[in-house]
């Protein structure tokens, strides 16, 4: 077990099974990634970078790419939810899209290896 998983396993439903599908969903997408701590946070990494964060908050869940360039890109899609430049927010009665989450896991990807690329 890792830090993400460990914090997920400490959740009651409805929030524990949601981020458990994100936290699925991510490591499908991004077999690479592996369990560890960004920002003080359980968190999945990729290459040594901080890939995805998902966690459990009063009132919300909140989605954090580490990355205001993806929030950005994804931003049209996010009408009805609360946003700002590092977290996506959202509620159990109103989860976020599996290809919105999809998208922003990839982007997040991919702008890490364009980084390490330099």
């Amino acid at each position: 077990m890792g830090e993400l998983t460990d914090y997920i396993a400490s959740l009651d439903d409805p929030e524990q099974g949601i981020i458990e599908h994100i936290r699925a969903r991510a490591i499908t997408l991004v077999p690479e990634a592996v369990e560890g701590m960004s920002y003080g946070m359980p968190a999945l990494r990729y290459r040594d970078s901080p890939l995805v964060s998902v966690m459990s908050a009063k009132g919300h869940i909140g989605l954090y790419p580490f990355s205001p360039a993806v929030v950005a890109a994804v931003s049209d899609e996010l009408d009805g939810y609360s946003w700002s430049k590092g977290t996506i927010r959202f509620t159990p009665e109103h989860t976020l899209p599996d290809a919105l989450v999809d998208r922003i896991v990839l982007l997040r990807r991919d702008e890490i290896d364009d980084a390490k690329r330099r």
